[in-house]
């Protein structure tokens, strides 16, 4: 299977090589300025705008007379910023994204993208116009994989470089079970097989920190050199941010992949959820949408399925043991109790075993019935009973009709 994959790493510049990269930058960014304020001109004048190989063409007829400072470097800086305004136009049609934006020079990153002539060896790195850079992190930049693009990224003082590459993989044959993952803040991860991740919460455990850091900084005499000091510590702590919540979802997202055949999650919607002034700080800070990205293409990786569960889908208010779905299911109640079967679970667990049984296809976790029509369900009657871990384990099951859960799935 050929797959496309990035690696990061850090760079080591010297100071001469960091001009070098910061002028990259400022190109790019000047180039996507200068294209987007073309586009829009030539929309109002014509109804038209062109696209980023013909502005590449308007921007090297002007390099010599207009623009002589874009000699000292790489042609592909501002190619790769123009083709960026293709995209942003193509995602704001679609309806993905806003409108494209100017970037301005005190705010937007320094950032760019090179392709063309660009070798790895075990410690540096060559790029165009630039040359060798070394590595801080030795052998871990693949050798003999093509490679088609390198995008070079300033953050908190530090230089990193992440490289596309094309490589041939062999999928294996995933042999684990499947899972139901209930995705909440209490516990970030459960499992219906048992399975609990709790999320290190890096925001919520450094927001003292950064409320010292940032009050200080507002007081700081804008231009100033002690202003500049204190963004990039600022900074450095929004890093290191950054940084502890990835390594947990990386870390995460890698061992279900590998360990699990199917696995079924929750449509959630993150960016209505997030209005909710209560909750989206924790929300933000549990990165929801980005283990889901992760889980999707680690799958194709490992030979694992990734099943999402429809965004109306009750799972937390449907019974896991007979189906019977509750009319309100406040956020309060952590604890489910069913009226029907005398189940009692923690909501997330019961939640994430109706997840699982979309996989199946059953409309409940307990088939002891077997596959039932729409509209069936499972009246579970405590039996000899069990508790352990707050599982219920054994039940005595009858089948009977109940019309509330009609209609779902």
């Amino acid at each position: 299977m050929n797959i496309h994959k990035a690696y990061k790493t850090e760079l080591d510049p010297t100071v001469p090589q960091q001009v070098l990269l910061v002028k990259h930058a400022d190109t790019a960014r000047f180039a996507w300025n200068w294209g987007l304020a073309r586009r829009i001109e030539e929309y109002k004048l014509t109804g038209k705008s062109s696209n980023a190989i013909e502005q590449h063409r308007q921007l090297n007829a002007l390099k010599r007379t207009d623009f002589p400072w874009m000699y000292e470097v790489s042609k592909c800086a501002p190619q790769a910023a123009l083709q960026d305004i293709d995209k942003a136009f193509k995602n704001f049609w679609a309806k993905r994204a806003r409108y494209p934006k100017f970037k301005s020079r005190y705010r937007a990153p320094y950032t760019f993208r090179l392709n063309g002539s660009i070798r790895v060896e075990p410690s540096r790195m060559k790029l165009p116009r630039i040359g060798w850079l070394r590595l801080k992190e030795s052998g871990y930049l693949p050798l003999n994989a093509k490679i088609n693009s390198a995008t070079v990224r300033e953050q908190a003082g530090r230089w990193f470089v992440s490289i596309q590459v094309e490589e041939e993989i062999v999928v294996p044959e995933n042999q684990g079970p499947a899972v139901g993952l209930d995705l909440g803040l209490k516990s970030f991860v459960a499992g219906s097989d048992g399975l609990t991740l709790e999320a290190p919460k890096p925001l919520l455990h450094s927001l003292k920190r950064l409320r010292i850091l940032s009050r200080r900084h507002s007081r700081k005499e804008k231009g100033s050199t002690n202003r500049k000091k204190s963004a990039l510590r600022l900074a450095k702590l929004h890093y290191r941010i950054g940084c502890q919540r990835k390594d947990f979802l990386h870390k995460a997202t890698s061992d279900l992949a590998k360990n699990k055949s199917v696995i079924v999650v929750e449509d959630l919607n993150v960016s209505g959820m997030v209005k909710n002034r209560h909750l989206s700080r924790s929300i933000s800070d549990a990165g929801w949408s980005e283990f889901v990205r992760q889980l999707e293409y680690k799958a194709s990786w490992y030979g694992s399925t990734v099943t999402k569960a429809d965004r109306f889908f009750p799972s937390t208010k449907t019974c896991s043991g007979c189906g019977t779905v509750k009319d309100e299911m406040p956020l309060s109640e952590r604890t489910y109790h069913c009226d029907r079967c005398g189940l009692i679970l923690d909501r997330d667990v019961n939640a994430s075993r109706n997840l699982l049984s979309l996989s199946t296809g059953s409309s409940s976790g307990f088939e002891a019935c077997g596959d039932l029509p729409l509209g069936e369900s499972m009246k579970q009657e405590p039996s000899i009973v069990a508790w352990e871990n707050g599982y219920v384990q054994t039940y005595r099951t009858t089948c009977q009709i109940d019309s509330r859960v009609s209609g779902y799935v």
